[in-house]
């Protein structure tokens, strides 16, 4: 599935850094760009190996999301002469977005604003996100009166709504956490605001405090409560140092010894998966276990169509078996004789971590 999610965060914030560390793609750290650096992320899933025990596949195959390292934003990147323009149109093209932000000290990597304070710099790339989405809306708007002029009696009901925004903009407060009707939101569906996209933030700390944070990420913390915002908390120069070790065991090692269990990059590569409402069905074959991506909701016809349209378009039945139930018989016989081998068809809703047997006729 074409998804993307982008990164996004000050210069001098360590969000290049953490893009290595769970991307496809090196991009350079040391130098300034303002192109969008493009990479796919592999979804980690643990349930994939232990399916592998049991089948011995030629191959497995992680579920991916596209990621986007969007150039350090500065203020005023909505400003027309800006070339942040562009970098605005990047994050209008992603689904969600990660905003690292800088909690820690490095003298010889100063501060776009010199101090470091992660609540002021949340605050300035919020700012630059609503300035834009109002300018946004007022194009709307105008629109709008043009259609009341032609007679369209909607349009009254319209110009109300994105009023509602513009006046929450205006009180600087994200598109995100506006509070109307289902039917009401879908009038600004058209305006893609760029501060309703769904966030995880991340306080980007020094290596000894990847585990409890620091107090730059405690102040980031209690400025987010208010929102119910996610956040994790990511030590980017150590995870890089782990990325780049070839050996499984010398990064188990490297993790224990600064207290952590898992990369902290790949509870951010989980939750950034979450965030876009995504779940995972598997297929298992000798040749190759695969997860597919999918949207939550989907029907078993639909999650047969991201793995090919014919599949969606000759749609027959699903037979379907839980993770749970497939890892503790062991065998698909076994399944089928406890009766946990469902026939499932066009209405049955996809879960997390289903394995799929698609039977179609083209």
């Amino acid at each position: 599935m074409a998804l993307q999610c982008g990164i996004i965060g000050i210069t001098g914030s360590g969000k290049t850094s953490i893009f290595n560390c769970i991307s496809n793609t090196k991009a350079a750290t040391e130098s300034f760009s303002n192109k969008p650096n493009v990479g796919v992320i592999q979804v980690p899933d643990n349930r994939l190996y232990e399916l592998d025990k049991l089948e011995h596949s030629e191959r497995i195959v992680h579920a991916t999301v596209a990621i986007v390292d969007i150039p350090g934003l500065v203020r005023g990147a909505g400003n027309n002469e800006s070339s942040g323009n562009r970098l605005l149109a990047e994050i209008r093209n992603t689904d969600a977005l990660i905003h690292v932000v800088r909690c820690f000290d490095e003298p010889t990597l100063p501060h776009p604003d010199i101090t470091i304070d992660p609540v002021r710099d949340i605050e300035n790339i919020e700012f630059e996100l609503q300035a834009r989405d109002i300018e946004s809306v007022e194009k709307k708007i105008t629109r709008l009166e043009k259609l009341i002029k032609a007679g369209d009696k909607e349009a009254k009901r319209g110009i109300e709504v994105m009023n509602i925004y513009k006046a929450h903009l205006e009180s600087f407060k994200p598109a995100r956490t506006i509070e109307l009707p289902k039917y009401d939101k879908r009038i600004a569906d058209d305006v893609f605001l760029l501060s309703e996209k769904k966030i995880i933030y991340v306080a980007n700390v020094d290596s000894k405090s990847a585990v409890n944070g620091n107090s730059y990420s405690d102040k980031m913390k209690e400025y987010l409560k208010e929102q119910s915002a996610n956040m994790l908390i990511i030590a980017g120069k150590l995870e890089a140092e782990i990325a780049e070790l070839e050996s499984t065991d010398d990064r188990n090692m490297f993790l224990e010894d600064a207290g952590l269990k898992e990369p902290g990059v790949n509870k951010l590569v989980r939750a950034a998966y979450e965030l876009l409402n995504l779940r995972t069905f598997f297929t298992v074959g000798l040749k190759e276990i695969k997860a597919w991506t999918i949207h939550k909701g989907m029907t078993a016809p639909q999650a047969a169509g991201v793995i090919h349209s014919d599949l969606e378009r000759g749609f027959i039945r699903a037979e379907v078996m839980k993770y749970i139930d497939y890892t503790t018989l062991k065998t698909e016989h076994a399944c089928k004789e406890k009766g946990k081998l469902f026939v499932e068809g066009k209405n049955y809703i996809v879960e997390d971590g289903d394995i799929l047997n698609i039977r179609f006729n083209v």
